[in-house]
């Protein structure tokens, strides 16, 4: 019962986001003379053979590891109350500088991806890390830089793959690098489909899942068990507080910028290993952005960010059925543009009524600080998700006594 009173304000808002949005969706849809039912039919409709069926699922799946990487990239810098939305930028060059330098050089097979992967990260930990470096030294807002930053880093992008880093001859419709050689591809997991005695799908499962497991599971543990995690949350919520308790609040956004950034290079790596082999001008483009989304509708959790990843893996799987089928494609866009703005809306909501409940005594208290240092009264709310603070710098539900929405008291 305990468990469900802890879960239920952190599941509430997503599913009430999710359900706002397919009943707005349905209205847009019978607007248009398009009947609903008939399109959700299509959309979950995963064939009429296990072979099929396993595909659909692996299609999913696929999708949604680099959109979990996106969210949890993204989801770091919620924790301290900063907008990384440079992650769009972050991924894409520190892909093609990864497909460049792992198409040049020749190691056995596990160094070969190794050197592949550290290369993304710090190439996108770097880049990240300029945004840091301004907002510390200059206050130049993260929003602001970040976004100028990711067309920088679109034109450096298409800047090697068009001159130092291209691999295809001249005249091809396509430009891309290099092919990285076969010791630098990560295998595929379709061998667990045999194992388990599902049906072997035509499409590989990325291998590239397990790394992004493993990091979901990293990133939960240092957000949620470790020093760094509650210096992290705490610089967030009060910066000021913060700095009382010893902790350099600077430092905070440089690691949590560094952090961010060397998530966000993960990104394209699942596609890049386990599919293309070679970054071309068709790259997955937009995941930066969809982690967002993907973030906000996860509350800023490991887990409530793979849920997350999996729906939109889902809704972007439908789109070729949708099509198919001779209905219309945007229905996707609206479901995906209706979940964003109903999770602001449905966080908003729940942050009113943990506040108006702690009010009241009849729930445990939820922090909602604000002190007005990170930003126009920018702070974080209980799921990390920045919200308007209250300009004071100390609740005005928790007070001294703050405790978590987890019931945890403030050390500071």
């Amino acid at each position: 019962m305990s468990a469900l009173r802890r879960l239920g304000p952190a599941l509430l808002p997503g599913v009430f986001a999710v359900v706002i949005a397919l009943v707005i969706s349905s209205g847009v849809m019978a607007a248009l003379g398009v009947n609903p039912f008939d399109v959700f039919a299509v959309m979950v409709d995963f064939g009429d053979t296990p072979t099929r069926q396993v595909t659909a699922m692996v299609v999913i799946v696929n999708r949604a590891i680099p959109l979990f990487l996106a969210g949890l990239a993204v989801a770091i810098a919620f924790r301290m109350g900063l907008f990384n939305i440079g992650v769009e930028g972050q991924y894409r060059l520190a892909t093609v500088v990864a497909a460049g330098v792992g198409a040049a050089i020749a190691l056995p097979g596990p160094l070969h991806i190794l050197v592949i992967v550290l290369v993304a990260m710090i190439v996108a930990a770097l880049w990240a890390g300029i945004v840091a470096l301004l907002k510390v030294t200059r206050g130049v807002s993260e929003v602001i830089s970040s976004i100028m930053l990711n067309f920088i880093a679109l034109g450096i992008a298409s800047y090697l793959l068009t001159g130092p880093l291209r691999g295809s001859p001249e005249g091809a419709s396509i430009i891309s690098t290099a092919k990285i050689p076969e010791s630098g591809q990560m295998p595929g997991l379709n061998g667990v489909f045999d194992a388990i005695g599902l049906a072997n799908p035509p499409r590989q499962l990325y291998g590239f899942l397990l790394v992004a497991v493993v990091v979901g599971a990293v990133i939960a543990v240092l957000l949620n068990r470790t020093r760094f995690g509650f210096d992290l949350k705490a610089s967030g919520m009060s910066p000021s507080a913060a700095s009382a308790s010893g902790v350099n609040a600077r430092a905070m956004v440089v690691k949590t910028m560094l952090l961010s950034g060397a998530v966000a290079g993960l990104i394209g790596l699942p596609d890049l290993l386990g599919n293309t082999h070679s970054y071309t001008t068709d790259f997955t483009a937009g995941l930066g952005f969809l982690g967002i989304a993907v973030a906000l509708l996860g509350r800023n959790r490991p887990l409530g960010i793979a849920l997350a990843a999996l729906l939109f893996g889902f809704l972007d799987r439908a789109l070729v059925p949708l099509q198919i089928a001779d209905y219309p494609s945007s229905v996707v866009t609206i479901v995906q543009g209706t979940i964003v703005l109903a999770v602001v809306v449905a966080n908003e909501v729940a942050r009113r009524f943990a506040r108006r409940s702690a009010e009241r005594g009849t729930a445990t208290p939820s922090v909602v600080p604000g002190d007005g240092g990170t930003g126009a009264g920018q702070s974080v709310d209980s799921g990390g998700v920045p919200v308007a603070g209250t300009g004071a710098g100390v609740s005005r539900t928790a007070g001294a006594g703050q405790v978590d929405d987890e019931g945890r008291g403030a050390q500071a």
